[in-house]
């Protein structure tokens, strides 16, 4: 197994800065665009990427039909739920303040993992986890413990860790059976069509308000390729090799990258509260993925 590991970690790392950045990106774009019409054209943009990447590597592969409704339940979840709770939330709060909310995920994945595959996890990995979500409590809460944020925006992003966690699941069966690039080329395919009607309905006629500028265009590019395809890939190969709990560990991971890059591209305060929450949540993840004493 050792020989696995520091593709996984480069796999992991990887992941966790795009997602990192794609509050910033997304921050950006809810300055001219709807969530919906983001979202839409942010999976539209990958689907493209993937399928060509698939067809010009020889590695197209289609979804047999005993595991569509699967496939069909996991895109439901992510992209579907997961970006409309992620994109509100980040409208009604900060960029920093979301990619928090989204790093607990980690807290509840091993409720999850436990409850659907029986996956073990050592003491030492669920004191990381209290430790990174200590961390990440800091960064959300003011000194007079009220939440930096609206609470609508607080709550949709909690409903986006929720779909999460259950979106893992169904990840985790797919890895098994199809490769990290297939089910993430689908899984956007099924999500572009599923935000569709949503798009034609609510927002289409918005778009002919908007001018394009190469910052636009630039900010849907990287949205679309790092966060909504490698990102996801890369993910997906995470949870294949070490599982759901410790794969989403590395979640803590986001907020730290969003609140270093949000300081210099969205002048967001870098505050000595974000400092110690930042510490806490790196020391948390290095403790989780250290050699377990003992599993429980």
């Amino acid at each position: 197994m050792k020989k696995f590991k520091l593709p996984v970690y480069f796999y992991a790392l990887t992941a966790m800065l795009f997602w990192g950045m794609s509050f910033i990106w997304t921050s950006q774009l809810l300055i001219h665009f709807q969530p919906v019409t983001i979202i839409f054209i942010r999976l539209l943009i990958s689907c493209v990427f993937l399928f060509l990447l698939m067809i010009l590597t020889g590695r197209f592969e289609r979804i047999r039909r005993e595991h569509l409704l699967l496939l069909l339940g996991s895109a439901v979840f992510n992209p579907l739920l997961y970006f409309l709770g992620e994109n509100f939330g980040i409208k009604y709060t900060s960029a920093t303040i979301s990619s928090v909310i989204i790093a607990t995920i980690p807290v509840f994945s091993p409720v999850i993992a436990w409850l659907t595959f029986r996956e073990k996890i050592s003491r030492l990995n669920i004191l990381g986890i209290f430790i990174s979500f200590s961390g990440v409590s800091i960064m959300l809460l003011t000194r007079d413990l009220s939440l930096t944020g609206e609470g609508k925006g607080v709550l949709l992003l909690f409903g986006a860790v929720f779909s999460s966690l259950i979106f893992s699941v169904f990840l985790k069966k797919l890895t098994q059976i199809y490769s990290p690039l297939t089910l993430v080329a689908w899984q956007n395919l099924i999500g572009a069509l599923l935000f569709l009607p949503l798009f034609l309905v609510f927002e289409r006629d918005r778009l002919r308000e908007i001018s394009l500028t190469p910052h636009i265009i630039s900010s849907f590019l990287f949205l679309s390729i790092f966060a909504s395809s490698l990102a996801f890939v890369f993910f997906a190969k995470t949870v294949k090799e070490i599982g759901i709990s410790k794969a989403n560990i590395y979640s803590n991971l986001i907020p730290v990258f969003t609140a270093f890059f949000s300081y210099f591209l969205l002048s967001e305060a870098f505050t000595l509260q974000k400092a110690a929450g930042i510490f806490l949540v790196i020391g948390g993840v290095y403790l989780s993925e250290r050699n377990p004493l003992s599993d429980i």
